[in-house]
């Protein structure tokens, strides 16, 4: 019988933590990685690293040619996408199956059916899970589009239908702002996901964004994991995020939890995959999404619920039986993730990558650092700035909220400028600290540390 030998496509945070699980599961790992990420951590980690290309993504982790060939000649039985690059690209994966090889994810079908976001629309009104008033499948041109806009009203999203990670959305108020945000759109969805296919959307103003978590193995066998609240976001892109919500009640939890194993059910969907939806102030709530793949945000899950998604994704792939059932899973306390980015948001948020002259990790009960940085590493300006995602958890809200404060407090990065004070002035403000603040907070409170700066 062959060893089990799980090669790790991508990179930084999320290949160290799936490093560190398939260790603990006694698999072997290998890395692959870039020229700029030769002295990455994870590449230091694995049991064998392999160098697949130049710098730019499109030359090394999204070359699926490369990353497959990287799997094949180190003797791998499974590949884990971990999340961005390959994680949802169906083409990707079906390469992986035709070459007999286990993808630590979902089946190609599932993700040509749900991960495409107007695929995904359709499926669920046909399983009468609510959605948000759109476009019936892709829009093909700007005139088309101008229609869709013009029926359902202004304000709508723009929206790639392979996309994800905030990337590739636009919101536009007028026909003119349509005009010019439909191209635009487009060539960022096809930059960052290889598709530039759009479907359009109703913006709901005010929202909050709350996700299921949901895992399935191939027994049919389906739970979810309650929710995580990730309406703290700049530009569609989630900056804090925790569980359980402040806003929801046992009883919706568990009405939009059936709802998300519901959709899950009618695909057959085996492995982690996150359901995502808006709230309305009714507490209305709307499907928009399924991630199919594990999300950045998937800590505060495991510390709320006590399951490790990335040691069950493996053990699932490899055709284990979930190791709990529904019955089994309880909320016990209450998790917060802010996550640390290399940026200024001070100066819009600009990246800023260089070298960290110094790191200083926060630690305690109840706190952990999920990272790829250390002493003298240098954040490469390839890729997504985030360097390390900061986890607190506590048996309330309001103590879990001070223990972030005092995390970030000892959390040191020398060196480069980092979001980790903006964080700090978050965890203080009055709309958070009582859970009233919705996807448009950031916007409001970045107005007001603009202006208390220029003071």
């Amino acid at each position: 019988m062959l060893k089990n030998k799980i090669l790790i496509a991508n990179r930084g945070e999320i290949a160290v933590r799936i490093i560190r699980a398939a260790k603990e599961l006694g698999i072997e790992t290998v890395a692959i990685y870039s020229k700029a990420d030769a002295d990455s951590l994870h590449v230091k980690l694995a049991d064998q690293a392999i160098c697949i290309g130049e710098n730019s993504s499109t030359d090394s982790y999204l070359n699926m040619n490369r990353v497959l060939s990287a799997a094949i000649s180190s003797g791998c039985n499974a590949i884990h996408p971990g999340y961005g690059f390959l994680s949802e690209n169906a083409e990707f994966v079906e390469m992986v199956e035709s070459c007999q090889i286990k993808f630590v994810g979902p089946s190609s079908k599932s993700i040509e059916q749900i991960g495409d976001k107007s695929s995904a629309r359709m499926i669920a009104k046909e399983n009468h899970v609510p959605i948000v008033e759109g476009s019936d499948g892709l829009v093909l041109s700007v005139e088309d589009g101008l229609k869709v806009a013009k029926k359902i009203g202004y304000p709508v999203m723009i929206k790639a239908s392979s996309g994800g990670g905030g990337r590739g959305i636009s919101i536009v108020r007028s026909d003119e702002e349509f005009k010019n945000a439909f191209s635009r759109t487009s060539l960022e969805a096809l930059s960052n996901f290889g598709d530039g296919s759009l479907y359009i959307e109703k913006f709901i103003e005010s929202p909050r964004h709350i996700e299921i978590q949901v895992i399935g193995d191939e027994e049919g066998n389906y739970v979810h994991l309650f929710e995580r609240d990730c309406s703290m976001q700049r530009r569609n892109q989630k900056m804090i995020e925790e569980a359980p919500s402040p806003v929801l009640n046992d009883i919706l939890r568990r009405k939009m939890g059936q709802t998300a194993l519901k959709l899950a059910k009618a695909i057959n969907y085996v492995n982690a995959g996150t359901v995502e939806f808006l709230v309305d102030a009714k507490q209305n709530f709307y499907f928009i999404e399924m991630n199919t793949r594990i999300q950045v945000e998937h800590p505060i899950t495991e510390m709320i619920t006590g399951v490790d998604l990335v040691k069950e994704q493996i053990r699932v792939a490899y055709g284990k039986t979930l190791s709990f059932k529904q019955r089994d899973l309880k909320i016990k306390g209450h998790a917060i993730e802010c996550r640390i980015n290399a940026e200024n948001p001070l100066k819009n948020f600009m990246p800023t990558p260089g070298r960290i002259d110094n790191v200083l990790f926060p630690g305690g009960f109840g706190v952990r650092v999920d990272t790829h940085i250390y002493p003298g590493y240098n954040v490469p300006p390839f890729y997504d700035s985030m360097l390390a995602k900061l986890i607190v958890y506590a048996p309330t809200r309001l103590e879990a909220i001070k223990k972030m404060r005092v995390a970030l407090e000892q959390f040191v990065v020398e060196g480069i400028d980092t979001n980790i004070e903006y964080q700090y002035l978050i965890m203080y403000n009055p709309e958070f600290i009582k859970g009233v603040y919705d996807t448009g907070f950031i916007q409001r409170f970045h107005l007001l540390v603009e202006e208390k700066n220029n003071e």
